[in-house]
């Protein structure tokens, strides 16, 4: 293992994450205390948020991840994010199609979730998010929705992914020295740092079932369509139902649970397929072709 790693102390590349990391949690702490609004109506205001969107992904989530890679690994950064081919082919697909039937679990969570008792300031906080994500998301076109897509829905799912997964699980996993620790961790931070209570429990679910796709598949490719297609479903769905921006739709609990089983046998069927395990990733001398998985 010595040889691929330039920092070999998990708990060296955690501290490297951390640093790596402070200017999102700095913009995070004084988000949070600010109480300016922003003019909606204002010409240009939207344009200059969807720039503001794509360049908060790239370097709050993109660049931390990729310097992580570069302080931590000789060479083949990308490789060690997680780019590189599923065990198996269909994982992409399946993985798609493990976030759709995901979904209806996801907003049954969200119904719960805006049942907690959840203080009145934190509420009305991300009631004022909402509004600048309805006005964010606001079509005219079939134009605007592609656009929608790409800003929102792809740039962050691929740049969240990578910081989240690609970087922060694979550090979180040595150091607890179990996938499911390490992936039910991130996962939690995954839906804290998105700073959204209303919706942390569903979030976090999500982020766990990612973090699952990516160790068992060893492709980053796998969590980064599942994440873009979960974003993909609200983009449209808001688009023209903008009142989804701070409503969950009302889900029965039996399609809930169809949702659930769904997924763990999804889950079951990439964990048969998988040859991935802890000492693969973390426990071996030298890299070769069958051996080069990612945590």
């Amino acid at each position: 293992m010595i040889g691929h790693l330039k920092i070999t102390s998990p708990w060296k590349q955690f501290g490297v994450m951390v640093l790596v990391s402070l200017p999102l949690l700095a913009v995070i702490l004084l988000d949070t205390k600010s109480d300016v609004k922003i003019d909606l109506t204002k010409p240009g205001i939207i344009e200059s948020l969807k720039w503001g969107q794509i360049f908060s992904s790239i370097a709050f989530f993109f660049i931390p991840a990729f310097l992580f890679a570069v302080f931590t690994f000789r060479s083949r950064q990308f490789l060690f994010l997680g780019f590189r081919r599923p065990e198996k082919t269909n994982m992409l697909i399946l993985s798609g199609i493990c976030a759709l039937v995901a979904l209806p679990a996801v907003f049954y969570l969200g119904q719960l979730n805006q049942g907690l008792p959840i203080p009145e300031s934190l509420r009305n906080m991300e009631k004022e998010a909402g509004k600048t994500m309805e006005a964010l998301l606001k079509v005219n076109s079939t134009k605007d929705i592609f656009i929608n897509l790409f800003i929102v829905a792809l740039v962050p799912a691929f740049c969240e992914e990578i910081f989240f997964r690609g970087a922060m699980q694979r550090v979180l996993i040595h150091l607890t020295r179990s996938p499911w620790i390490g992936i039910i961790l991130t996962g939690m931070l995954f839906s804290a740092l998105h700073f959204q209570f209303l919706g942390f429990i569903p979030r976090a679910a999500l982020g766990i079932v990612l973090g699952a796709l990516y160790w068992y598949s060893g492709s980053l490719w796998t969590s980064i369509i599942a994440h873009f297609v979960i974003n993909a479903v609200q983009v449209v769905a808001v688009s023209y139902m903008p009142k989804y921006v701070n409503e969950n739709p009302q889900m029965p609990v039996l399609s809930a649970i169809v949702g659930a089983v769904a997924v763990c046998a999804i889950l079951l069927h990439f964990k048969n397929k998988s040859s991935v395990t802890w000492s693969k990733v973390y426990n071996t001398d030298g890299l070769t072709p069958t051996n080069q998985f990612i945590a």
